[in-house]
């Protein structure tokens, strides 16, 4: 029996390559070996939603990965389908202007209620109707737009521009002045509106803005390579979803995993360190990291050893490369291969 296994990891290595003492004491023999074992390849810098299109051979619309059609049928609850038209994600965002960048924060790091997001949103479809786009708030921190056609603009992911200056990240494209101008409006319009003017009585942080990306129409063509994903994240999700690969959520830990009777090829999706990361929380990225040595890594190493597993693959995504580390059984024996420590790697990344 045949079973190949695929890590999915971003944010493996702290982003910050100035800050090199955040691998003091942090004891991960098991990856360590993995990581010194296998064959490595490096390729472009790539986030995980650009991975995930990738990995189920999902193709660019206008230079956009068409991720919000594909999520609407899971937010929808099954009942939504894209038929014909554009859809394009509007997530809540809160943006504060430091020094002359303008940072966004996404809704990891403030909560928003399903009535805050459906008060919002409801003001936005009344004064924003000239310009014949509707919004709906499935989920009440990940909102759509309907659209009749495509607009003329290129997108990044939310998860490129959070905790980043959003001057360089702004739709391009024939028609981005009008997508610059509705975002200006959306701005003016949340600036003083009762839900942040509450939101702010509490302490909490405003919902100020909102974020465009992932437009497009769904897409003919969705083929996964994997027998089996298990993940908590809903992109992941959405696109076993879209062509009925099977799906599960994440195990606590590998060892729980590996009581599956398993064969083929599985992606196990482990994404508990970008939100640590991104927002610089050190001490959150390390912890959690320790447990992921202890819940997958140290497993997982245990299994390749007895062939319980055939091949390992740990893909790492980081903001300025993606690795590939590839490792099989027979590598575990290469003596002559010095196992190296983390912050190692972590220096080339």
């Amino acid at each position: 029996m045949t079973m190949n296994l695929s890590l999915l990891i971003p944010d493996l290595f702290w982003p910050d390559i100035s800050q090199s003492e955040i691998y003091n004491n942090l004891s991960m023999p098991s990856l360590e070996i993995l990581l010194s074992k296998s064959i490595s390849t490096r390729n472009q810098s790539q986030d995980m939603e650009s991975w995930l299109c990738n990995a189920f051979n999902v193709a660019k619309q206008q230079n956009n990965w068409p991720i919000a059609p594909i999520m609407l049928h899971a937010d929808g609850s099954g009942l939504m389908r894209a038929g014909k038209d554009f859809w394009m994600r509007a997530d809540p965002v809160h943006l504060r202007i430091e020094q002359n960048h303008i940072m966004l924060a996404d809704s990891q790091a403030f909560p928003i209620s399903r009535e805050e997001a459906e008060l919002i949103v409801q003001d936005l479809n009344l004064n924003l109707s000239d310009y014949n786009l509707s919004f709906l708030p499935l989920c009440s921190d990940r909102w759509y737009i309907q659209m009749p056609r495509a607009p003329e603009i290129q997108t990044h992911t939310l998860s490129q521009v959070t905790c980043m200056n959003i001057n360089h990240f702004l739709p391009t494209g024939n028609e981005s002045v009008i997508w610059h101008k509705i975002f200006n409006e959306i701005q003016m319009l949340l600036h003083e509106h009762p839900v942040n003017q509450a939101r702010e009585s509490r302490g909490e942080l405003a919902i100020n803005s909102v974020w465009f990306w992932g437009g497009g129409n769904m897409p003919q063509f969705i083929q996964s390579p994997y027998t089996h994903v298990w993940s908590n994240d809903d992109l992941s999700r959405s696109l076993t979803l879209a062509n009925n690969t099977n799906h599960s959520k994440l195990p606590l830990n590998a060892n729980e995993w590996l009581q599956t009777e398993l064969s083929g090829n599985h992606l196990v999706v482990l994404d508990a360190l970008p939100g640590k990361a991104k927002y610089r929380n050190a001490y959150g990225w390390r912890e959690t990291l320790k447990d992921m040595e202890h819940s997958w890594f140290s497993p997982l190493h245990a299994a390749l050893k007895k062939g319980e597993i055939n091949q390992l693959t740990l893909t790492i995504l980081n903001e300025t490369s993606s690795q590939d580390f590839v490792i099989t059984r027979s590598n575990l024996w290469k003596f002559w291969l010095v196992t190296k420590s983390l912050s190692s790697y972590a220096i080339k990344h």
